[in-house]
């Protein structure tokens, strides 16, 4: 005779959350983080602090200055692939040299604006596709921007900068004083003690930054990337990775890149293009002043040649008229020459 199946409370479900970490510890996860700011404001160290691994060698700044005043920002890419407790995070760290660092930065946000939309683009036109096994995503899912600290206001670069990223982006480092969106930590209702740590964060923003490479030892005796001070160690990766990671990576997917798609298929049909920044309505004012402005310089100088143009005829037919004048003269001395050697041989025959 068989045994009988053990009996277990309920029919299963409450074990959902089980198969789904199984799931998604196989799976892994990923991260995209991109930080903006002036060189030297410590991005580097600051992601090097926050995962505990040198994913970007210290850069040397001595020289950012000697190089080309008009020079754009760039954007470089660095990926990474961590472990910790059998689970795996593929991270990329989207970095920004040359914002800020030019005598001219008019537009240098753009290659930053840009990126970010590129990346829900290249998502959606993914997802459009048949076959959707592999898709590659570079979809940012938080924006550290740093600010130096003068001591003054914001300058009107890190405001302009900011109120871009804070409609594509959640911003780590922002005022809100000055009408730009920042990230709010999630408060949950049922945990009083993580809904406190949100309010705490909340208030504290925005964040003073504090980097370091070096190993420390925490009260309760964990070994940290941070800097130790006489009230304690200072620790730098609560809201971005142990807390919070997973609501910004969620709200990238449900807030943002849906915004993005649903403006997106509103104002496309499907597979089409995306409409280029000289095709976009709304340049289509200020490439029409351009052009009327070219177009009356235009008139304008050839309004002035044809002036000069007529100045120049009048001064030739002057000449011309001058010139046959003198020739005149010329014929009729010539004349009168001839009719004193005439006199001058009949009066010689004479004698």
């Amino acid at each position: 005779m068989a045994n009988p199946a053990p009996v277990s409370d309920g029919i299963g479900i409450a074990n959902l959350p089980n198969q789904r970490h199984k799931i998604v510890a196989k799976q892994g996860a990923h991260f995209t983080l991109m930080v903006v700011g002036e060189s030297g404001l410590g991005k580097t160290t600051l992601v090097n602090t926050l995962f505990a691994t040198e994913l970007s060698p210290p850069k040397n700044y001595a020289r950012r200055h000697h190089k080309q005043l008009d020079k754009l920002t760039e954007v470089d890419i660095i990926k990474a692939e961590l472990e910790e407790k059998q689970f795996k995070v593929k991270l990329t760290v989207i970095d920004t040299p040359g914002f800020g660092d030019y005598v001219n930065n008019r537009d240098s946000w753009s290659p930053i604006v840009d990126f970010i939309d590129d990346q829900h683009e290249a998502y959606m036109r993914q997802e459009q596709q048949p076959q959707r096994g592999e898709k590659i995503d570079l979809r940012v899912h938080a924006c550290l921007y740093f600010i130096r600290p003068t001591g003054h206001t914001l300058k009107p670069l890190d405001i302009e900068i900011m109120k871009r990223l804070g409609t594509r982006r959640r911003i780590g480092e922002a005022i809100a004083a000055q009408g730009i969106r920042i990230y709010q930590p999630p408060v949950e209702p049922d945990d009083e003690s993580a809904a406190e740590h949100a309010r705490m964060l909340a208030d504290a923003t925005p964040f003073s930054i504090i980097g370091s490479t070096e190993d420390v030892k925490t009260p309760d005796g964990r070994i940290v990337k941070g800097r130790e001070y006489l009230w304690g160690v200072a620790e730098l990766r609560s809201l971005l990775i142990r807390t919070h990671m997973l609501d910004l990576i969620s709200t990238t997917e449900e807030l943002h890149y849906e915004n993005y798609r649903q403006q997106q298929m509103e104002t496309r049909k499907f597979g089409e293009p995306k409409v280029k920044k000289v095709d976009n309505p709304k340049f289509k004012e200020e490439e029409e002043q351009l052009r009327r402005r070219f177009t009356e310089q235009v008139k304008a100088e050839e309004a002035r040649f044809r002036q000069w143009e007529q100045h120049l005829i009048a001064e030739r037919d002057r000449l011309n008229k001058d010139l046959e004048l003198a020739h005149s003269a010329i014929k009729q001395l010539e004349s009168e020459l001839d009719s004193l050697q005439t006199g001058y041989g009949r009066g010689s025959a004479r004698r």
